[in-house]
């Protein structure tokens, strides 16, 4: 995959490993580096080292290898099905799950499971790690997420995730009591400029990000919510919700470094409600997955 970046005046003099870093948010700084090392990196046609202090116009050439996909092993996972046709299968996700294999996860995964259930059927634009993934929760986030078996239904599908037509409406613990019933974070979300493996708001490559949010039931240290997605970010409700320093309850990346809950495995956050259009009838339809036990326990907790 080759990517072109012209320079402009505001990023003058910055670092050429930095830069990219910002510009290509799914590549890490040090992956980078091996690439400038190697010489996949041109600046002008020619190779230059991780300290070459970028000019305005400079024409940089980015050469990232095509990645050698591992062959994913159909698994037999029990899967907890809400819906199922030719063309899609809605999942209701545990907790603890990952969606996709990657590295340290390459089996026990979503896919793993949909691999051995749909006996191939899935489609194939995210390539062999991802079939059938259009998007995706947080391995700790629970709920409602929708797969494609075939390429026409992921087109349609992520045509309305592109469009902002589908409609997401998760449930969420914060820290903290909420003093308006409802509100909205309208605010871009792009990789951290210094952690790469967290998100953050007002970044400079930031994409737009909007979530509204609506109070279900106050507690004396916390706040239960709905959270309706307009778009879909990486870490979007997580990293929204910890902006207007309300963080989601056992959160350990934007949270607290302690959790007031013993053996609470990651953020409060279910994807309760996913609506869409089918991609082959043209009918709206919905569906939801109830909350999971340790949810409702918490809620019990909460309200003693």
């Amino acid at each position: 995959m080759n990517q072109d970046f012209v320079v402009a005046e505001e990023d003058q003099d910055t670092r050429i490993d930095k830069y990219l870093t910002d510009c290509c948010e799914n590549l890490s700084r040090s992956y980078l580096q091996k690439l400038l090392k190697s010489g996949d990196v041109l600046v002008n046609d020619k190779p230059v080292k991780s300290s070459y202090k970028i000019c305005e116009g400079d024409i940089i050439s980015c050469h990232v290898p095509e990645a050698v996909e591992p062959e994913i092993l159909a698994e037999p996972i029990p899967l907890d099905i809400l819906y199922e046709d030719e063309d899609v299968i809605l999942v209701n996700k545990p907790k603890g799950m990952v969606v996709h294999p990657a590295a340290g996860h390459i089996s026990k995964t979503l896919v793993n499971g949909l691999m051995y259930h749909c006996r191939g059927q899935l489609s194939g634009i995210n390539g062999v790690m991802r079939p059938g993934i259009v998007h995706r929760i947080d391995m700790d986030t629970t709920g409602v997420l929708i797969v494609c078996k075939n390429d026409t239904a992921h087109r349609e599908i992520a045509s309305q995730l592109k469009e902002h037509s589908i409609t997401r409406r998760y449930r969420a613990i914060v820290h903290g009591v909420l003093k308006d019933d409802e509100g909205t974070v309208n605010a871009p979300i792009g990789r951290h400029p210094v952690d790469r493996k967290k998100m953050s708001i007002n970044t400079r490559n930031g994409k737009e990000a909007v979530t509204h949010y609506k109070v279900l039931e106050r507690f004396q240290d916390f706040t239960y919510i709905e959270c309706r997605l307009e778009t879909g970010r990486t870490h979007q409700i997580r990293v929204h919700m910890a902006s207007i320093h309300h963080p989601l309850l056992g959160d350990q990346v934007y949270g607290p470094d302690k959790c007031p809950f013993k053996n609470l495995q990651g953020q409060t956050l279910h994807a309760g409600i996913l609506g869409f259009i089918h991609p082959r009838t043209g009918q709206y339809m919905e569906f939801s997955a109830p909350l999971p036990l340790y949810f409702e326990e918490l809620l019990k907790k909460l309200k003693k």
